[in-house]
């Protein structure tokens, strides 16, 4: 019941919102269906935290205790950006950037974008979590286009066309997968069941495998934005509206992630190696290097952040590759509190940019002295994202360092490296942002400043002291990684 109501509510929010979507109430509709989807995946993650894993009838889904933390991180991190997204869309219809038809589509894809994912969380066929990750493209796609400019919708295509490149790679590697099981477990819709394949995986042939993880890494890393993949996050992540770059920092790269995790398990227990693991560790550190000295060109503030975004997927990349009780865990770690955090800085970076009236960082001044709460959340956000302590993002990633230096310390240069040039380039850039003289064309806006004090609030407590259930959660999701 609860898994076919965490399945079904955004479907049937959308529903209403195709239609109403320009109306007064369409926001709360919105808000509310968020709120119905996140109580029905509490309930889920309850019944897995008693009973053990979850299957349905005939294997078609199957929830256990990695992917139903993330059914409810995004069902969470949705429900506070469709709140977000209340005051935000309002002032963006009330300026004319976008129509009622625009608003229908915005809140009917938004809901349709939650669905993708959580499908793609919660199936157990792998084909299907192919089908949903392209679903997923698509509903993005229209939603980075929405302002129709011609910046957006050149933004919109070069997603399309290389995400939709990649995923043509998972597709190559899901019928390899296919080609590979079906001499071990016979034709039939099960055979690409993640759990079957799972449980005969030391029978299935370890070359086919290898290759087929190749096209896995490349397909779904393309979404994960890991380097040298990540040319499209950049511009959907400036182009789109910022409710849109918050749910895709924070939510869709965790599911393309996990996905490249789910295929790496089964490569793992074909071959007996760490090969698809060090493939892992490969992109991740290029993504960290790169994507932290890309840090310090950015002029535009959603770019510089989405830079941040890709460092982040390669550190999560690195530390699953790396595997090993410790470094999983601190992956497990790193993927909730990046979620939480960099949400809350997209929040307050589009309260920012509806202040000055552009997304241009040396026109964006003195955003203490404008709006205090914006400015320091935006502080705030930034020292949490750049691992200062006690926040989270501290702790998991000295929990990776740890794991590096004692499992491969020839890299912990580089990780450290990578994490530093990070650390300045973000301080660098957003110092004269918060603190500098305050801009003469500040215009006062509506904020939703909840949703930006809860994430950090919830990454501050999470670096600070780790609940017991979520701990059990995290450690049973380990025990499942082979090494």
């Amino acid at each position: 019941m609860m898994l076919a109501g965490l399945l079904i509510a955004p479907v049937v929010t959308a529903v209403p919102l195709a239609f109403y979507g320009h109306r007064r109430f369409a926001p709360a509709i919105n808000i509310a269906g968020s709120a119905a989807a996140l109580l029905f995946s509490v309930g889920l993650a309850w019944q897995v935290f008693e009973q053990g894993s979850v299957q349905t009838e005939g294997g078609s889904f199957f929830v256990d205790a990695f992917n139903v933390f993330l059914a409810v991180l995004t069902a969470f991190v949705s429900m506070t950006t469709a709140a977000f997204s209340r005051p935000y869309m309002a002032h963006e219809f009330k300026q004319g950037r976008v129509g009622p038809r625009r608003m229908r589509l915005y809140h009917a894809m938004f809901q349709l974008f939650i669905f993708a994912m959580l499908l793609a969380l919660l199936t157990n066929n792998m084909g299907i979590l192919w089908i949903a990750m392209e679903l997923a493209t698509l509903a993005t796609v229209l939603l980075v286009s929405l302002y129709r400019t011609p910046e957006s919708v050149e933004a919109a295509w070069k997603y399309f066309i290389l995400c939709g490149v990649g995923i043509a790679q998972a597709l190559f590697g899901t019928t390899l997968l296919y080609f590979a099981a079906e001499r071990v477990l016979g034709e039939g819709g099960t055979t690409l069941h993640w759990t079957n394949l799972n449980a005969a995986a030391s029978s299935l042939e370890p070359t086919i495998l290898s290759l087929a993880f190749v096209f896995f890494l490349v397909g779904y890393g393309t979404k994960v934005g890991l380097a040298p993949l990540h040319n499209w996050l950049p511009d959907a992540h400036s182009e789109g509206p910022t409710p849109i770059s918050a749910v895709l920092s924070g939510l869709l790269l965790n599911v393309a992630l996990y996905a490249v995790v789910r295929c790496k398990i089964l490569v793992d227990g074909a071959t007996g190696t760490n090969r698809a693991g060090q493939l892992m560790m490969a992109l991740g550190l290029l993504s960290l290097v790169v994507a932290a000295f890309a840090l310090f060109l950015q002029r535009d503030v959603k770019r510089m952040f989405s830079y941040s975004s890709i460092e982040h997927m390669g550190i999560m990349a690195f530390a699953f590759g790396l595997g090993g009780k410790l470094a999983t865990f601190a992956a497990l770690l790193h993927m909730l509190v990046h979620s939480l955090v960099k949400s809350s800085i997209f929040f307050t970076v589009g309260h920012a940019s509806h202040m000055h009236g552009t997304q241009q960082m040396d026109r964006i001044q003195g955003l203490i002295r404008g709006n205090p709460l914006v400015g320091w959340g935006l502080v705030v956000g930034v020292m949490a994202i750049a691992g200062l302590p006690p926040f989270g993002v501290f702790v998991s990633e000295f929990l990776i360092l740890t794991a590096t230096m004692r499992e491969a310390p020839f890299l912990a240069p580089i990780l450290l490296l990578g994490l530093a040039v990070a650390f300045a380039g973000l301080l660098r850039k957003v110092q004269p942002m918060v603190f500098g003289a305050p801009s003469a064309h500040q215009v006062p806006v509506r904020a939703a400043h909840v949703p930006v004090l809860l994430h950090l609030a919830l990454a501050l407590v999470l670096g600070l002291f780790i609940p017991s259930f979520l701990s059990q959660w995290f450690e049973t999701a380990v025990s499942m990684m082979r090494w």
